[in-house]
């Protein structure tokens, strides 16, 4: 078959295929970027679907408006202005297949083949490959513990990079998170360019230690923005509700794109949400959601303490889903998973999440797995870990051993 030119250098996603190992229930998988599906709301929304479609059963199964069922929108708006301050009219927000349609939409508007895009170091795959497939030319700028490098930042920008990706909150692999200052100061240095600032928000929500922080939108000019949530992490990824909220313009070229490629977001999914959003309190639901993660997360770090080796070195994230590991320079992380699938674990190596490429780091997801099976899961890391590193995966004096975060 004569196939476009841009399917020849797309891959297709990495986790999707180790997930596809993972389906045996005897492996235990931190591999996954997988809300806990024992948190999922399955009887309220049991109701509320029941309520939709006896009350408005023929308006749910029809086709839709594009921009998504207003109500919705209506309700996202005003949770912006209540949880962070921001006023983003619902007219500004169009619902998406999930958050990483609304990646697919920004990449289908604002690039050309070969035109820049600057990406966190590590980055978002699902962002990577969003961007690969219209031909994107990646740079990137690093992360630390306060968030992205701003000296980098500054310097990446000055190339005119028609967007920069970001994931402030509690990043996707890493776990890191921008704190306010840094989010203020990046703002400055975007204020002062010509890029789009994309910014993805579906952990925002999901803090469990710390002080909540608006996202960098607080601190930018609508104009200069667009910002994407999601309701997967906060109440059911198979709905597949996302959102992206731009000023006139953009949102003008988004909506006409979204027509071309799926003329709306399931209507009848959209409705069955709003009604559980009306007849729930989202907030209690999120509150228990980050009790439990945050129990999880903390059973991970301790677990890491005592069974993986010191050079290993992993972040202590204060929300989110997802802890970022490192390993001495000269240790491969994909052999560490060939090791680990053996002993029935699973992980996602680093590699994918670089568009320059490293084989010394790993992403550990958290909130999918009971404190029983992450105990025993990252012991049985540990060993490989170890098993590994005793062959010559030390670093050689001097050495940098991976990303510090």
């Amino acid at each position: 078959m004569r196939f476009s030119a841009r399917m020849g250098g797309v891959r297709r996603s990495y986790i999707r295929e180790i997930l596809k190992v993972t389906q045996n229930p005897e492996i235990i998988s931190f591999a996954g970027g997988l809300p806990s599906p024992d948190h999922f709301p399955a009887q309220a929304m049991a109701r509320a679907a029941a309520e939709v479609l006896a009350d408005n059963g023929p308006q749910a199964l029809q086709y839709a408006t594009t921009e998504g069922h207003p109500p919705l929108r209506e309700f996202i708006s005003r949770r912006y202005k209540a949880t962070w301050g921001l006023d983003i009219p619902a007219e500004n927000i169009l619902i998406t297949t999930g958050s990483q349609q609304g990646l697919d939409l920004m990449a289908k508007v604002m690039l050309d083949v070969g035109d820049a895009v600057l990406m966190e170091r590590p980055g978002y795959l699902g962002a990577i490959q969003a961007f690969s497939l219209f031909g994107a030319a990646f740079s990137t700028a690093d992360l630390g513990p306060r968030g992205v490098d701003l000296d980098q930042l500054e310097e990446r920008l000055r190339e005119r990079p028609k967007i920069f990706y970001a994931v402030p909150s509690f990043q996707n692999p890493s776990g890191a998170t921008y704190d306010a200052a840094t989010r203020r100061d990046a703002a400055r240095l975007l204020e002062n360019s010509d890029t789009i600032l994309l910014e993805d928000n579906p952990y925002g929500e999901l803090r469990f230690k710390g002080e909540d922080v608006p996202p960098v939108r607080a601190f930018l000019d609508q104009e200069r923005c667009a910002l994407m949530g999601s309701f997967s992490k906060i109440a059911s990824p198979g709905l597949r509700i996302g959102w992206i909220t731009a000023a006139p313009e953009l949102m003008h070229k988004l909506v006409t794109a979204k027509q071309a490629s799926d003329l709306h977001t399931s209507s009848l999914a959209q409705r069955i949400l709003y009604r559980f959003l009306e007849t729930n309190d989202l907030d209690a639901h999120i509150a228990v959601i980050r009790q439990a993660y945050g129990e999880r997360r903390d059973c991970m770090v301790e677990a890491i303490r005592r069974h993986f080796p010191e050079e290993a070195r992993t972040t202590e994230p204060e929300g989110g889903m997802f802890l970022w590991g490192t390993l001495p320079a000269g240790t491969d992380s994909e052999e560490v998973f060939a090791k680990a699938i053996e002993r029935k674990v699973a992980f996602v190596p680093g590699r994918p999440f670089f568009v320059d490429g490293t084989d010394n780091a790993f992403r550990l997801n958290f909130s999918n797995s009971t404190p029983e099976r992450i105990e025993e899961g990252i012991k049985r890391m540990g060993q490989c870990l170890k098993e590994v590193m005793a062959r010559g995966g030390s670093a050689p004096a001097g050495a940098e051993p991976g990303l510090d975060i």
